[in-house]
């Protein structure tokens, strides 16, 4: 087993454990009412923070929606370090990952694609963190808008990848697993964005629930990167300083383009001899 497994595991158990302390602590300064809460009203005689008592007045300003958990102090710190952070994370764990397909397949548009999809939902990821809702509303929906499509689009275009890479019984048992937490995901992101649209104080209730699931298995998702990870060795770090190319069994050069498809990642042709490659430079 490789120590780079620690890597795709610590992510979803930095992140998860983060926001719920974010919840946590918001929820202790009366900042959020509580996730069990189904019960709002249009406005209250006191502010949430000012209310003392069992029973709490909340209107949708405490809708305990994650950015609303991380928008005042001294929870706000806590949550733009916790994205600042996993941001980082998912652009190494992106990147190890397409090295990592080269190195013991060959390079394909799934998994360039999904580099992309990656570092732009790292992108988003910084924005939602540093710039809360309360007071910087737009760049921070703009980043909610890059992150979110884009994390979803990243597991969509692994959860492919997979398959298409797949060999043994327990790489298609990942990828079922995968494509399973693909499609829950999928469903919970459209259901928090239809019902945070909505005027509704129940819906948009269940739109923050919604999200807190969403972002749940997409940081699940990352987690499960451990079971190629864990047979990463440093040759994954020689693809990334060859600038992305090679390959098993040390093809690379212009054996290893001879297996690359635009439609998907195809298995390595072979090493071949010496005395065919001035066919293949011909060829090339």
């Amino acid at each position: 087993m490789s120590l780079w497994m620690i890597l795709p595991i610590s992510l979803p158990v930095f992140t998860i454990t983060g926001i719920w302390v974010v919840y946590a602590m918001s929820l202790y300064n009366q900042h959020v009412c509580p996730v069990h809460n189904w019960l709002y009203n249009e406005s209250c005689e006191e502010q949430l923070p000012l209310q003392r008592g069992p029973v709490l007045c909340c209107t949708l300003d405490n809708i305990p929606l994650i950015s609303k958990c991380g928008t005042l102090p001294p929870e706000s710190c806590f949550f733009s370090l916790i994205c600042s952070t996993g941001s980082f994370m998912v652009m190494l764990i992106g990147l190890l990952r397409y090295a990592h397909v080269i190195e013991k397949h060959q390079n394909c548009v799934l998994n360039t694609a999904g580099l992309s999809a990656a570092w732009i939902c790292a992108a988003g990821l910084i924005m939602v963190g540093n710039f809360q809702v309360d007071f910087a509303k737009v760049l921070h929906y703009v980043g909610a808008g890059v992150a979110f499509p884009s994390s979803m689009l990243f597991v969509c275009l692994q959860s492919a990848l997979t398959y298409r890479l797949a060999k043994t019984q327990e790489e298609y048992r990942v990828a079922h697993l995968r494509a399973g937490m693909a499609l829950l995901a999928l469903v919970a992101l459209v259901l928090s964005g239809v019902f945070f649209c909505q005027e509704s104080f129940v819906l948009q209730h269940a739109s923050a629930i919604f999200e807190w699931i969403y972002c749940m298995l997409i940081m699940l998702f990352y987690g499960t990167f451990a079971f190629e990870f864990g047979g990463m060795s440093g040759d994954t770090l020689v693809v990334l300083s060859r600038g992305g190319r090679g390959g098993r069994g040390g093809g690379g050069g212009e054996e290893g383009l001879q297996s690359f498809s635009t439609s998907g990642c195809k298995m390595e042709v072979g090493g071949g001899s010496n005395h065919h490659q001035p066919d293949n430079l011909s060829t090339l």
